[in-house]
């Protein structure tokens, strides 16, 4: 009894429709991924945003930009595996992602490029503790935790661009007020590939920014 009550709690901890992701992968930012049109947000770490700056030695300098790019480097040429924990506000799936034997999440707080988000988990309070022992990354001087500059720093509504309606393929209309929390919803209703422009498009699912979301994912 008591081994079925545990399987009970752990499917109800655990998101329906689990999606595990696996192939080659885009660096989007210092804690985002894209598999082809999946935008994948690892889970448990927090990295600057592309366009925020820190200080070092009385200098500013580009601290999303060299989180990206280390997250690219960890991902290049490798086979990601993220495993899916949840869903975030903008639909993308939230995983914990490893190269081979190495934890994405894990090498980006170690490096000093992305802080533990313990607001959903504890798991790398250790590593950040290390980095920032070490003074490396984001602790060699003074930043701004990605939350607040997000907060300070609201992204622009998406403009629709119309121009794209005139390529996209015909496809039963969607109503106007058509949400999608993931891909995963816009294949089942059968309307993905979605355009900007059209109802259900997110930039959040548009991970490539061709202006066409839901892309059919090609892994190796």
């Amino acid at each position: 009894m008591r081994w079925i009550v545990a399987a009970l709690l752990a499917l109800l901890a655990f998101p329906a429709c689990a999606q595990d992701v696996s192939g080659s992968a885009r660096a989007v930012d210092g804690d985002s991924l894209d598999f082809g049109g999946i935008a994948v947000r690892i889970h448990g770490i927090d990295a600057p945003e592309l366009a925020q700056t820190c200080e070092r030695a009385g200098s500013t300098w580009s601290c999303g930009r060299e989180a990206a790019a280390k997250l690219a480097a960890l991902v290049a040429g490798g086979s990601v595996y993220c495993q899916q924990r949840d869903y975030d506000d903008h639909g993308r799936v939230v995983a914990a992602c490893r190269v081979g034997s190495t934890d994405l999440g894990d090498a980006m707080v170690s490096a000093g490029l992305a802080v533990a988000f313990t607001q959903f988990s504890t798991q790398y309070v250790g590593a950040e503790a290390r980095a920032r022992d070490a003074k490396i990354g984001l602790w060699a001087g003074s930043f701004q935790m990605p939350a607040d500059y997000r907060a300070a720093n609201p992204r622009p509504a998406a403009r629709p661009d119309t121009r794209a309606r005139s390529i996209a393929p015909d496809r039963p209309a969607q109503p106007s007020g058509t949400f999608f929390r993931n891909c995963k919803e816009a294949w089942a209703a059968g309307a993905a590939p979605i355009y900007r422009g059209q109802p259900g498009y997110r930039p959040e699912m548009d991970g490539d920014g061709d202006g066409i979301a839901c892309e059919p994912y090609r892994g190796r």
